[in-house]
């Protein structure tokens, strides 16, 4: 299994998400580093943390339509792998970030209009670069659900993998940075039986290291953090524990 340190963006700054109450995130104030500025975050988690893949939540695309495509470029030239999530709404976004050096556009189920151009989006640009998000709420699923014919995250989960998917992310905001453990475990194993071959990807409230066991046990590939690596509380030695102990976990890269 994989840690992916996770990068939220406002204002082009990293700033600590907390149950998804975007107004509240304030700049990060970090063990590993001693600026909030991505550069300077993104060399911590490598220096201290061994991890150069990043999952970017750039916030002021997400919200404002304003990616930070200058920030991209200074982390892909500096060697580091990303993952972005733009709030993508089309496919000449898509493109452009995987121009601009993203290794994978993140599709979340907030900002993307629907299966039939994710299918399209897939056969464009590959699905091994295409990450969807199914992104909840205390349980429910965002974003205009009109173009999904449900808002049941089973049946969405179905529709993305009818369009091609074989990589996804399962997070629920309201567990972001709350230290209250991962609220997804238990959707994720039903994602796992039904999608044996998805590399599968969680987050949100990792408290410590056992956590990142107990999601590995579950058949996770990969989990997604940010709070516990800035406090500490997941270390470099959780992390390649982790990795040592699950070299016969599933999924691209693992």
């Amino acid at each position: 299994m994989r840690v992916v340190p996770v990068l939220d963006l406002l204002n082009g700054a990293v700033v600590r998400g907390v149950a998804g109450k975007r107004s509240e995130y304030r700049p990060v104030v970090s063990r590993l580093a001693s600026r909030p500025d991505p550069l300077t975050v993104a060399r911590a988690f490598r220096s201290e943390l061994g991890l150069d893949t990043l999952y970017v939540a750039d916030l002021d695309a997400i919200v404002h339509d304003r990616p930070n495509w200058e920030i991209y470029r200074q982390l892909v030239l500096d060697g580091f792998t990303l993952w972005v999530d733009a709030g993508l709404r089309d496919l000449k976004t898509a493109e452009q970030l995987l121009t601009c050096g993203a290794d994978a556009v993140i599709v979340g189920l907030e900002t993307w209009p629907g299966p039939e151009p994710l299918a399209g989006l897939c056969h464009a640009v590959g699905s091994e670069r295409v990450i969807f998000s199914l992104d909840l709420q205390a349980g429910r699923s965002l974003g205009d659900r009109t173009h999904w014919s449900s808002d049941d995250a089973d049946r969405i989960a179905a529709q993305a993998a009818a369009a091609g998917v074989n990589r996804a992310i399962v997070l629920d905001l309201s567990s972001v940075g709350v230290n209250n453990g991962v609220a997804t475990v238990d959707l994720c194993r039903k994602l796992r039986e039904t999608y044996p071959g998805w590399e599968l990807i969680t987050g949100g409230g990792v408290r410590h290291g056992d956590d990142l066991f107990a999601l590995r046990q579950a058949g996770i590939d990969g989990v997604l953090v940010a709070s516990a690596l800035h406090d500490a509380r997941v270390t470099r030695a959780d992390i390649e524990r982790i990795v040592k102990s699950g070299t016969g976990d599933r999924g691209p890269g693992n």
